[in-house]
C-alpha cells in the first residue's frame, strides 16, 4: 500500500499494515467512548489516511481510485487492548463526507445486516417467492421487510417462552429477545391486539376464463451455458 506526496512528481512511500514504522502520521485522530449493554466502557481510538493508493495492475488502475485508510483499535478502561486493530476503507467520489466516526459506526450495523437476511431467509421466506416478474419480487421483500419490522416492535410485548428441549433457557427471564423468540409468541400479540379488518365471505366458485381470451405468452430468453475452458495439448498429452 502506498500513498501520495503532497510534492509533485515524488514517487509514493511504501505503507504497511504490519509494520508500524512504515507508517506517517494520521491524517485526523478521533477518540471516542461507548458503552455496551452490559455496562462495560470501550475506548476506540480512530486514526485516518487520507489519499491513499494501492497497488494496482496492468487493467486495474488503482491510482485512479484514492482512499481513505482507517485503523480502529479499542481498549478497555485499564487501557488493555481488548480485540486486533481493524482496517477499513473509505473509497468513492463523496468519501470526504464520512467521518471515521461514521464508518465505524456503519460498519458495525454489517452484523445485524447480516443476522436480520439470515433470518429473513430461514424464517420469513424471503427467497421461497418465486415469479418473473420484478415488481412482484420487489413488493414481497417490502412485505418481507415489513414483517420483520413488526417483529422488532412487538418485543417488549412478547413473553420468552423456550421449547421443552431447550433445559438451558429459563421462562419469563431477562433475556435479550431476538426475532425468533419473538415470533414464537406472536400469535397470542396478534389475537390480544386484534384485527380491524372484516370478517373474510365465501366468494362462490369462479367463472374462469371467458371462452376465447387469451393469455401473452411469456418472453423466451436465450440460455446461456458456461463452457469449460479448453485445456492445452501438452496437459491432454499427459
Amino acid at each position: 500500500m502506498q500513498y501520495k506526496h503532497s510534492k509533485p512528481f515524488c514517487p509514493p512511500a511504501r505503507f504497511n499494515l504490519a509494520d508500524v514504522e512504515t507508517w506517517h502520521s494520521p491524517d485526523e485522530t478521533t477518540q471516542i467512548q461507548q458503552t455496551t449493554r452490559k455496562g462495560r466502557l470501550l475506548n476506540i481510538t480512530i486514526l485516518a489516511w487520507h489519499q491513499m493508493l494501492m497497488r494496482g495492475t496492468k487493467h486495474q488502475k488503482m491510482y485512479r481510485h484514492p482512499f481513505t485508510l482507517i485503523r480502529i483499535h479499542v481498549n478497555d478502561d485499564t487501557d488493555n487492548s481488548l480485540w486486533k486493530p481493524m482496517w477499513l476503507i473509505v473509497i468513492g467520489e463523496q468519501r470526504g463526507e464520512i467521518s471515521p466516526t461514521v464508518a465505524n459506526h456503519c460498519y458495525r450495523q454489517r452484523f445485524d445486516i447480516e443476522h436480520m437476511l439470515r433470518f429473513s431467509k430461514q424464517r420469513l421466506l424471503m427467497t421461497k417467492f418465486q415469479t418473473p416478474d420484478v415488481e412482484h419480487e420487489e413488493n414481497w421483500i417490502r412485505l418481507v421487510m415489513l414483517a420483520y419490522a413488526q417483529l422488532w416492535a412487538a418485543k417488549d410485548l412478547a413473553t420468552h417462552l423456550p421449547r421443552p428441549w431447550e433445559r438451558y433457557l429459563k421462562p419469563q427471564s431477562d433475556t435479550i429477545m431476538t426475532p425468533s423468540t419473538v415470533q414464537r409468541n406472536f400469535p397470542r400479540i396478534i389475537s390480544e391486539i386484534g384485527t380491524p379488518a372484516r370478517s373474510p365471505k365465501n366468494r362462490g366458485n369462479s367463472i374462469g376464463r371467458v371462452q376465447g381470451q387469451t393469455q401473452t405468452q411469456r418472453t423466451k430468453h436465450p440460455v446461456f451455458k458456461k463452457q469449460s475452458k479448453s485445456t492445452p495439448d501438452k496437459q491432454k498429452a499427459a
